[in-house]
């Protein structure tokens, strides 16, 4: 049994007071990266009167770097809407960037004992370099999604307000508060948002990770965005593979024009729903400056506008009352008319061309995997594949939960990009899988089938009234795919699924052969680039 009460089954509900007399410690810093140098600020809140805290460069060989032990511990006061407006903490302990801390994640564990039992939690900062000729590649964490996706405080960029009960989302998403509990630390096998069995005849669907999640305690976001599902995964292979990873955030990218100045290699994993304006720009900088994007990810789709120490998102276009003022920054799908700046321009790929794969009710049979296209393409050598064959098949399902695609049609066998949603005229589609835009109910509103299908005509209506164009009339089936384009100078490699990073985990050959010939191209990119200047 959890040490907290759940407010509806498969949500978590962590805030101070929510549980009276339960053992109560949580931990947040002031910002999300810093460099050598800099003063690390940590806000805790503990019933406890005392607490350790331990900082711990977590990747494939987890390192304790500082422990603190006997913190006074202190309950600070929270709003009620602290996941708007912010916790508001007071500093509880301040310590300085030592020149030696290598670029990484940093988890901030802090520990309390209650009735014989070590109650922990935990809380992150993520500390940059300003030597990037050291690395091979930088990873770009996915902060505007985990922003969107944590619930810490009650509520999210889906559901929550007021109570934590409800499914009306915020639209505004604090930085300054605790990370929901499973995005950061969580067993090896937790569920992932994958079926990675295939059902037999008269199925019923499942979400084995919110299953999970209420039997052990954890928040029912914890496999939709960031550090534990995605990004850690990815750091603790590239590492064991000799790979030299230096680490920013997708914020430092929205503040820091020079944040990918001297790297050749850009890399992006798992889900990175959400980005600003300003983000996409310096992406899009990079890549025609010569840069290669990686992106080992999927579900390209939100514009956010970071304000302050708050993430905004409103979706529904109308809602945004930036519509007024400027409605290409209008907090809706990237893909809409008011924005205007199609998803795919930077990535190649959109997720408004079919979502889901292996999640809920959605192609619950499918391989799991991809099917080859273009065997030649360079991304597959050394591969052995050939046309239509699959890879990352279930179990392992590297294609889903949420991927990316274009519109397409087929030509002797092989897909085209139509280009009618803005895709590249020279995209190179070298693999797919069926996706699907959300699940039909078959069951009458028996069973919770995650993702319906009616959701997606909604946001469409908010888009585009009941005149969307032909593209995305009657959009329910569509196609994850892996795809390659030049842009500029430079090269994106977009694998267009947030599990390609499962193919990792598993160690399957084809995934991981094809993960290498990108990153080491990309990374060479840097090694001549040096060779040059010299």
């Amino acid at each position: 049994m959890s040490e907290y009460a759940w407010s509806v089954p498969g949500g978590l509900v962590e805030r101070p007071g929510f549980n009276p007399g339960e053992p109560e410690i949580w931990v947040y810093a002031d910002k999300f990266s810093y460099f050598a140098g800099d003063t690390v600020s940590l806000r805790v809140h503990t019933t406890a009167d005392e607490y350790d805290l331990e900082i711990v460069r977590d990747g494939a060989r987890p390192q304790s770097i500082v422990e603190y032990f006997g913190l006074p511990g202190k309950q600070q006061p929270t709003p009620d809407d602290a996941f708007a407006t912010g916790c508001g903490w007071s500093e509880s302990l301040a310590f300085t960037v030592a020149s030696n801390w290598t670029s990484g994640m940093y988890l901030i564990l802090v520990r309390m004992r209650h009735e014989g039992r070590v109650v922990e939690r935990e809380g992150f900062f993520i500390v940059r370099s300003r030597e990037p000729e050291q690395a091979d590649m930088v990873l770009i964490h996915t902060t505007s999604t985990m922003l969107a996706y944590n619930d810490w405080g009650g509520a999210n960029h889906y559901r929550g307000v007021p109570d934590g009960s409800g499914d009306i989302p915020t639209p505004i998403s604090s930085t300054q508060r605790p990370i929901a509990r499973g995005m950061l630390r969580k067993p090896e096998g937790a569920a992932r948002n994958i079926h990675t069995d295939t059902p037999g005849v008269g199925w019923i669907p499942r979400h084995p990770p919110y299953e999970w999640a209420w039997v052990n305690g954890y928040s029912r976001h914890h496999a939709d965005a960031f550090w534990a599902t995605y990004e850690r995964p990815f750091t603790v292979w590239a590492e064991e593979q000799g790979y030299h990873v230096h680490h920013i955030t997708q914020h430092d990218l929205h503040e820091d024009p020079q944040a990918l100045e001297g790297y050749s290699c850009a890399v992006l994993v798992g889900h990175d729903e959400y980005w600003s304006w300003e983000m996409r720009d310096r992406i899009d900088e990079f890549v025609d400056g010569g840069g290669g994007l990686a992106r080992f990810g999927g579900n390209f789709l939100w514009q956010v506008r970071i304000e302050g120490d708050a993430q905004i998102c409103y979706k529904n276009p109308f809602e945004d009352p930036m519509r007024d003022v400027d409605p290409t920054r209008v907090t809706t799908a990237w893909d809409s008319p008011e924005v205007g700046r199609p998803g795919a321009w930077t990535m190649g790929l959109t997720g408004m061309a079919g979502v889901y794969n292996r999640y809920g009710a959605t192609t619950p049979r499918s391989s799991g995997g991809f099917t080859v296209y273009r065997p030649d393409h360079w991304a597959l050598n050394g591969t052995d594949l050939y046309y239509g064959d699959n890879f990352g098949i279930a179990p392992i399902c590297v294609a889903g939960f949420e991927m990316d695609g274009v519109d397409y049609t087929f030509r002797k066998g092989q897909p085209y990009a139509t280009g009618e949603d803005g895709a590249p005229e020279d995209l190179e589609i070298i693999a797919m899988a069926p996706a699907v835009s959300g699940s039909r109910d078959r069951w009458t509103g028996t069973v919770p089938i995650g993702a319906p299908l009616a959701e997606v005509k909604g946001i469409l209506e908010c888009f585009y009234g009941s005149e969307p164009p032909e593209y995305l009339r009657d959009l329910e089936y569509g196609s994850g795919m892996v795809a390659c384009h030049q842009r500029g100078l430079g090269t994106v490699f977009n694998a267009g699924s947030t599990e390609w990073v499962s193919g990792l985990i598993h160690h399957d050959p084809f995934t991981e052969r094809i993960t290498v010939n990108v990153l080491n191209l990309f990374a060479a990119q840097l090694t001549s680039l040096n060779t040059e200047e010299n």
